[in-house]
């Protein structure tokens, strides 16, 4: 994959920033939200909990924030409701997006969504339209520097890991959703450090893109991501650098 550059990464750069702290914190919260009210508020007996406070836990945000969050879903504390909304369609060059939004009023949700599409030269499909082109997968990032690669696959494996690349700067690690709990905590126990860990919809295949055609879609990527109720967005789409393009 060298010269190649995934929207994944990309958006790991992005989210990083100081400017974006305050609503990664909010997104975090609303998947806190609903993971408690959805299967309690123990993350032990609760896996998707437990990856949202890990989720937590990786962007700093504070214990207080973390336990409101839960408290809001389990209903101790009274709080707006969310609901889960998928959105499928396409943007600019073809590429497949699959966008996971909490939102506490539906319609107007879709309405921006629908917007942004519009505003950056794709199109809001109808349900169905590009999911058969994702897979629900789990997910971790882990930086290659001072990581032995040995060690990181061996551990990988032995917890039900499904596959393990090596990137320019990084390692992906894939996992089905069942035991991605596993595989992200032995890899937390054992040391290695994760820039993403998450389960999410992973693309079953890319479609390429010269860095020179990219800016349509890197751009709508990013409104849907900086909206406040988007969660997540998957793009079928791997950006060449303008050496390889």
């Amino acid at each position: 994959m060298a010269g190649h550059s995934k929207w994944a990464n990309i958006k790991h750069r992005k989210s990083a920033q100081d400017a974006r702290r305050a609503k990664v914190f909010t997104k975090i919260a609303r998947e806190i939200i609903v993971a408690a009210r959805e299967g309690g508020g123990d993350p032990a007996g609760n896996p998707r909990l437990r990856s949202a406070v890990a989720a937590a836990r990786a962007a700093n945000m504070p214990g207080d924030r973390v336990e409101k969050a839960i408290k809001k879903g389990t209903g101790d504390v009274n709080g707006v409701q969310f609901e889960s909304v998928l959105y499928e369609g396409y943007g600019p060059n073809g590429v497949a997006i699959f966008v996971t939004a909490l939102t506490d009023n539906r319609n107007r949700t879709t309405a921006e969504v629908r917007h942004l599409f519009s505003k950056y030269g794709g199109d809001l499909g109808a349900p169905g339209s590009v999911a058969w082109m994702f897979e629900r997968k789990g997910y971790i990032e882990i930086p290659r520097a001072d990581v032995d690669e040995e060690a990181l696959l061996e551990q990988v494996l032995e917890s039900g890991g499904e596959d393990m690349r090596t990137e320019d700067d990084h390692f992906e690690i894939v996992t089905t959703p069942e035991v991605f709990p596993d595989v992200r905590d032995t890899l937390e126990r054992a040391g290695f450090p994760m820039t993403t860990a998450e389960v999410t919809m992973v693309p079953q295949t890319y479609v390429e893109i010269a860095a020179g055609d990219a800016d349509g879609v890197i751009a709508l990527l990013e409104g849907l991501e900086d909206h406040d109720d988007v969660q997540k967005v998957s793009a079928n789409c791997e950006i060449m650098d303008a050496a390889t393009s």
